[in-house]
């Protein structure tokens, strides 16, 4: 999940060259450590409906409970502990948006209509922002160039790119109601309007040049209702403030932890990727190294890299293999190949570490930009 075309996208200079290190494009594909994770992996393909309903309702329970709570809570502190489990557990309800792109259709019956009558719709993110855009960034020949959608050079553009892309992430809830409640109307009524919205504001993306087809079949079906869904409750919340039949503090504590989620995967996006291509199409290995793993034994990234995220690098090798199965997927491949193989090295050890490395590249790499 990305931020609807954030402020830094529209300031920054995209796909600026690399001063310093070897263009990704110039890696060649480690064609053992290749055929090792196509090999040893056969059998870790199939969704477990169990695991996925389970963790899934699970979360979203938590996450509302965090919600009320936060709201309810007779004191400061336990208003802050209640929506600080809200954000996590919301957070993590919301990340199931990347599993619906790449579930097989009828692998997990109504998981896709459930998430978002739950998750998507009332957080203002329903799912049809995400499928059909997350599944160009893995296309070989458009990761990491102006044709995908959720690829920019962060590592190689001006040194204010970096945190006025997270900051963009906590005025996204006000970006969504404006584009539920008041563009959705306002588009159909206006066609060229529509277009715009269609092109620009349909989509989970960060790429400001990226411009999205409009849906047809039964996708196009797909998206109608779940726009209409996404219009129906931003209309209903802006109502609820305006006519006061939910107090105002409830509805600001509501979009303040829907913010933070956004804001946690702002975050956790600026290190699912080093973002160092200068646009030119990469092998799967180029692709690979320029994603990143935080496996074991650290803990904390299940909290800020869940449902598999912590293994982005694999997910980009293995796009396939459903979340709950990318850990024992990392263990075989860990054990089998040697260290001199190229898996190794999108291993990496924590969050701070990969911030403080893209900050420091984005410095390098906006010099004179």
């Amino acid at each position: 999940m990305t931020t609807i075309n954030p402020p830094a996208d529209r300031v920054a200079t995209p796909f600026a060259p690399a001063a310093v290190k070897t263009p990704k494009s110039a890696i060649a594909d480690d064609m053992a450590m290749i055929r090792a994770a196509s090999e040893l992996t056969r059998d870790l393909v199939t969704p477990s409906p169990r695991i996925y309903w389970t963790d899934f309702l699970a979360s979203t329970f938590i996450g509302y409970a965090g919600v009320a709570g936060a709201i309810l809570a007779p004191t400061t502190g336990w208003a802050l502990a209640a929506a600080l489990i809200a954000i996590l557990a919301l957070y993590r309800a919301g990340s199931f948006i990347h599993e619906l792109t790449h579930i097989r259709k009828n692998a997990l019956p109504g998981f896709r209509f459930g998430w978002n009558l739950l998750v998507g719709v009332p957080l203002l993110i329903p799912s049809y922002m995400y499928e059909g855009i997350h599944s160009l960034h893995h296309n070989r020949t458009k990761y990491g160039t102006v044709d995908d959608p959720e690829y920019l050079p962060l590592a190689l553009m001006k040194p204010w790119t970096v945190p006025l892309f997270v900051v963009a992430a906590a005025f996204a809830p006000l970006a969504l109601l404006f584009r539920y409640a008041v563009l959705t109307p306002l588009s159909f009524l206006i066609p060229p309007l529509r277009r715009i919205v269609v092109e620009r504001y349909s989509g989970m993306i960060i790429n400001p040049l990226f411009r999205r087809k409009a849906p047809d079949g039964d996708f196009r079906r797909m998206w109608a209702w779940q726009e209409g869904g996404a219009w129906a409750w931003s209309s209903l919340l802006i109502a609820a403030g305006v006519f006061g039949w939910v107090p105002l503090r409830a509805l600001l504590i509501f979009g303040a932890i829907a913010a933070a989620t956004l804001v946690l995967n702002q975050i956790r996006t600026l290190v699912a990727h080093l973002w160092e291509n200068d646009g030119e199409v990469l092998t799967v290995t180029g692709q690979f190294l320029d994603s990143v793993n935080v496996p074991p034994p650290g803990l904390l990234p299940e909290l800020w890299a869940p449902v598999g995220l912590r293994y982005h690098a694999l997910h980009h090798l293995l796009p396939g293999v459903p979340y709950h199965a990318l850990a024992e997927a990392h263990r075989r491949l860990k054990d089998v190949l040697p260290m001199d193989s190229q898996y190794h090295g999108a291993n990496y050890d924590s969050l701070p570490k990969l911030v403080a490395n893209l900050v420091a590249g984005s410095a390098r790499g906006g010099v004179g930009a």
